[in-house]
């Protein structure tokens, strides 16, 4: 009660206009996970789900996380449904230099002389939650592979940030369809597009995504895509899943303020 009438006094006017800021975007993100929660592989479409972001001004600033999110979830599902493995062993000649560094081989690279090779399970990471203006890596891959979500117009300055702040011989970019040949042409002008392996557009997530959810395999592959795209939604906005926050709001008196000079825009 007491926070309640300091903040009807509107000494708490700034603090209240923050508050009511947060829980505008969280009910706002909340929409994107209520689509995912409230659909199946049957009734789910991605170009319906990414238009909840691109038609609502206070969700735009987050589409290329979400975009991040769907490349993941569609790729990592991929990866494990083909059961992809590698390998990874040394050169029989370099024994001597392995008997050399044998606790470093061991404990890094987890070889040793009885052990000179492993099989692993082929696996798709992100690099985790990250500043929305962050321009590297994206995502990596234990098999080589480096990905990076564009969804700005790639000038030659972004192109060259992009290529020399991920060290990997071989760069998966994925794009618009409207900025391919921009993206192509730029890569060309720096010199740097032996370094990228492929680039994927929105095209070919959409026809993806609706092989994967209602295809032949989808049975496999569908509800694993769904699950990875709820859990990283929850991962990288977790105030959309839970009350704690709006419980926090309201116990500050938050909710209750009314001032024409600080309104939230709606």
């Amino acid at each position: 009660m007491r926070s309640i009438k300091k903040t009807e006094q509107k000494n708490g006017i700034v603090e209240a206009y923050i508050y009511q800021k947060f829980a505008q975007r969280f009910a706002q993100m909340s929409s994107g996970l209520d689509y995912c929660q409230t659909h199946n592989k049957s009734t789910f479409k991605l170009d319906e789900f990414l238009a909840l972001f691109w038609n609502e001004p206070g969700l735009r600033r987050s589409i290329d996380k979400i975009y991040e999110i769907v490349v993941y979830s569609l790729f990592s599902a991929l990866v494990e449904a083909l059961e992809v493995s590698v390998e990874v062993s040394l050169n029989p000649a370099k024994s001597e230099i392995l008997k050399e560094f044998e606790d470093f081989a061991k404990r890094v690279i987890q070889l040793s002389p009885k052990q000179t090779s492993i099989k692993l399970k082929a696996r798709i990471n992100r690099v985790g939650v990250t500043n929305a203006a962050d321009r590297g890596l994206d995502m990596w891959a234990n098999f080589g592979l480096a990905i990076q979500i564009k969804h700005l117009s790639l000038t030659e300055e972004l192109a060259e940030n992009i290529v020399s702040s991920v060290s990997a011989d071989r760069i998966v970019i994925v794009c618009k369809d409207t900025e391919q040949k921009i993206i192509v042409s730029v890569l060309n002008q720096i010199g740097w597009k032996s370094k990228i392996q492929s680039i994927v557009t929105e095209t070919d997530l959409l026809n993806w995504y609706e092989k994967a959810l209602r295809g032949k395999f989808s049975k496999t592959i569908g509800d694993k895509v769904l699950k990875k795209l709820t859990n990283e939604i929850k991962v990288e906005f977790p105030a959309t899943y839970t009350t704690d926050f709006m419980k926090f709001y309201k116990q500050r008196g938050s909710d209750k303020l009314k001032d024409k000079n600080w309104e939230v825009d709606s």
